[in-house]
C-alpha cells in the first residue's frame, strides 16, 4: 500500500475463479479487457485487491495459467492470510497472522470437527494454519453450523464458519474471512491517513457476501453468480441501491459496475481502440503505452489491413532517432523495427496471441519527458514470454503528442519463447 502517495481513488476487491477469471473462456476476453483499462486508468492511483478462498499456492499457480495482473495486496484462504505485492516476492502480514492466533487453536478445530462424519476434509493443500477445510452437503452443512462454534467455544476457540459453492465448509478465526481481512486492510489505511476515495467489492459465491457488508463498499454480484449469493441479497441487500447484479458474467460485469457506479472510466481499450486515428486527446503515458502494444497485437493477429499506411502511422509515434533494445541486447532504431513487423502480419492469428501490461508506473523526469516502467507479456501457443521494459516519452508540444523516444526491454525470469526473434516489441 506504500505505492500510493495519497488516498487511493478506488480500491477495487475482487474474487478471482468465476469473478474475475472465467474458466468457460479460455481466450480469457473478459479478464484481458479488464487488464488493458486497470493498467491505462486505474493503476497509477488505485490499488486492486484479489480476495480468494485459494491459498497462496494456489492463487500462485493461477497466476501461471492466467494472464493475471499484479496486484497490489493478495487476501488469500478465505481471508486468513494477506500479502502484499502479489507476486512471486510477496510479503506477509505477521501482525494480521498475531490476530487470527487470539482464541485459536486448529488442533482442536480438527479434533471437534472430525466428530462430524458428513465433513469430508479437503486435500492437504487445501489446509492453513488459520483454515480447515471440508466438503458437505449443504443439508448437513446448516446442521453443524449451529452446533460446532459452540462446541469450540467450551474450549476456548472462537470461530467463523464459512459455507459456499454448495460443498466448501471453512471453519475460520473469528475475526478472519474475506470482510474481516478487508475491514482490516481499511483500518491500516485510516491510521496512515489514507482513506480511499471508493470501494468496488466483487463476487459470485457465498464467501464473498462479507464483502458487501462493508458499509462505504459498492458492491456487484456477477451475472453467474451462485445462488447462495443471490439468497442472501435477496435476504439481507435486496433494496441497498450500493449493491447490485450485473447483467454480464465475470469480468464484464465488473466493468459493468464501474461504470454504473461511476466510480471511474469504464470503455477498456481494447473496446475503444482507434487503429486508423493514434491521436490521444489526453497525454497519458501510461494510456499511451497500453494503446501502442494493442496496437501491435491487432497486427500481429491480422485484425488490421496489412498495410504501409499502418506501419506509417505506427512510425509517426516515434522519433526517426528512438532506439529499441531487444531483450537479446540486439539495438536498432525502432523504425527498423517497425518495418521488421511488415512479415509478421498475421503470424499469431491461429496462435491466440495476445498482450497485456502489468504494473505500469510513470515518473515525470524533466517538463517534457516521461519514463514509463511495465512488465509487458506476449502470449502465443500457450507459452509466455515477458519482458521487463522501459520507456522514454518525450512530449511535442506543437503536436499534442507524446513521441517515443527509447525502449529497452530484458527478459524476466521464467520467460519462454521458442521464436524470441519475434518478440520484437
Amino acid at each position: 500500500m506504500d505505492r500510493l502517495d495519497g488516498p487511493p481513488r478506488l480500491i477495487l476487491v475482487t474474487d478471482l475463479d468465476c469473478t474475475l477469471v472465467d474458466h468457460d473462456d479460455p481466450e480469457n476476453t473478459d479478464l484481458l479487457r479488464f487488464n488493458a483499462l486497470w493498467e491505462a486508468h486505474y493503476r497509477h492511483d488505485s490499488l486492486l485487491v484479489y480476495s480468494t478462498g485459494r491459498s497462496m499456492r494456489s492463487y500462485l499457480s493461477l497466476r501461471k495459467k492466467k494472464p493475471l495482473l499484479t496486484p497490489d495486496i493478495a487476501i488469500t484462504s478465505v481471508g486468513s492470510e494477506i500479502a502484499y505485492g502479489g507476486g512471486e516476492s510477496m510479503v506477509s502480514d505477521h501482525v494480521w497472522e498475531a490476530r487470527l492466533d487470539e482464541m485459536w487453536n486448529r488442533d482442536i478445530v480438527v479434533e471437534e470437527s472430525s466428530k462430524f462424519p458428513q465433513l469430508e476434509p479437503q486435500a492437504e493443500k487445501s489446509q492453513e494454519e488459520h483454515k480447515v477445510s471440508f466438503n458437505v452437503e449443504r443439508v448437513h452443512a446448516l446442521e453443524i453450523m449451529k452446533v460446532l462454534p459452540g462446541r469450540l467455544l467450551e474450549r476456548g476457540v472462537d470461530v467463523k464458519l464459512v459455507y459456499s459453492n454448495d460443498f466448501a465448509f471453512d471453519v475460520l478465526p473469528r475475526a478472519s474471512g474475506k470482510g474481516g481481512a478487508l475491514t482490516y486492510l481499511l483500518e491500516k489505511l485510516e491510521i496512515e491517513g489514507k482513506q480511499p476515495c471508493n470501494i468496488l467489492a466483487c463476487g459470485d459465491s457465498g464467501n464473498d457476501a462479507e464483502l458487501f457488508n462493508i458499509p462505504q463498499a459498492y458492491g456487484v454480484m456477477v451475472s453467474n453468480s451462485h445462488n447462495e449469493l443471490l439468497q442472501w441479497h435477496e435476504e439481507n441487500a435486496k433494496d441497498n441501491p450500493k449493491i447490485i447484479l450485473a447483467s454480464e458474467r465475470c469480468g464484464a460485469g465488473m466493468i459493468e459496475a464501474l461504470q454504473r457506479f461511476n466510480l471511474g472510466p469504464s470503455a477498456s481499450p481494447r473496446d475503444v481502440l482507434d487503429t486508423e486515428n493514434f491521436h490521444v486527446e489526453i497525454l497519458d503515458p501510461a494510456h499511451e503505452v497500453v494503446q501502442f502494444y494493442l496496437l501491435y497485437e491487432k497486427w500481429r493477429c491480422a485484425e488490421v489491413e496489412k498495410s504501409d499506411k499502418y506501419l506509417q502511422n505506427l512510425k509517426s509515434l516515434s522519433s526517426p532517432l528512438g532506439i529499441f533494445v531487444h531483450p537479446s541486447g540486439v539495438e536498432k532504431p525502432i523504425h527498423e523495427w517497425i518495418d521488421d513487423l511488415e512479415n509478421l502480419h498475421g503470424d499469431g492469428k491461429e496462435k491466440q496471441f495476445r498482450i497485456w501490461l502489468d504494473r505500469v508506473s510513470s515518473s515525470l523526469i524533466s517538463s517534457e519527458t516521461w519514463i514509463v516502467k511495465f512488465d509487458k507479456h506476449e502470449l502465443s501457443e500457450g507459452k509466455v514470454g515477458s519482458c521487463s521494459t522501459r520507456v522514454l516519452l518525450s512530449c511535442q508540444e506543437e503536436k499534442q503528442k507524446l513521441t517515443w523516444m527509447h525502449i529497452h526491454q530484458s527478459w524476466l525470469a521464467d520467460s519462454c519463447s521458442d521464436d524470441q526473434d519475434k518478440w520484437i516489441f
